[in-house]
């Protein structure tokens, strides 16, 4: 009897120790944070193809993008449970024009910690790889100058960004995506 006293007191101090230091993490990151695009410095505005592949290999790269970690609630207390490690971006493509083909979305794996109240900067991040030149419409315009679906020799293509990570005490967080729009040429 002694002996199942004992395990069940221990059980109960464990379940008492982890539901304590889960409601400690909630409480502080209670407030919660959200991710914000703040800033594009050097967006590509025209690509041409051609010459993306063969000299830079399908590489298309915004020179910085700024993401800032903002706490939703300004009064409430924020902590460095509240710091962002950053796990990726998602890049979509939709038509800026008649068109309906698009290319594939780009997934880029990174890491980087956005601070609490703080930001993260990504430096020359691709938005665009040889997969996206390699599809339709922009297989197009390399294989015939112009894309097919619409007989333009422009694809004109709004992107996407947004980025995705989690808090360090574990909160899945994504910004909003921001968007720029880029006119592919043959």
């Amino acid at each position: 009897m002694r002996k199942s006293t004992s395990i069940l007191s221990l059980v109960l101090l464990v379940s008492l120790g982890l539901f304590g230091c889960q409601q400690r993490t909630d409480r502080v990151d209670s407030g919660g944070v959200m991710l914000s695009i703040s800033d594009f410095d050097q967006l590509p505005v025209v690509v041409d193809a051609s010459s993306t592949v063969l000299t830079n290999a399908g590489l298309v790269q915004i020179g910085q993008i700024t993401v800032q970690n903002v706490v939703k609630n300004a009064s409430a207390d924020s902590s460095a449970l509240m710091n962002v490690e950053i796990q990726s971006y998602e890049v979509t493509f939709t038509r800026a024009d008649k068109g309906t083909r698009v290319p594939p979305p780009l997934v880029e794996y990174i890491f980087g910690t956005a601070p609490v109240n703080g930001n993260f900067v990504l430096d020359n991040g691709p938005v665009m790889r040889l997969d996206q030149f390699n599809t339709l419409p922009l297989r197009d315009l390399l294989d015939y100058g112009y894309d097919r679906e619409t007989s333009s020799q422009v694809v004109r293509l709004t992107v996407g960004i947004r980025f995705f990570g989690r808090t360090l005490s574990g909160k899945a967080v994504e910004s909003a995506p921001a968007y720029f729009t880029i006119d592919v040429v043959p």
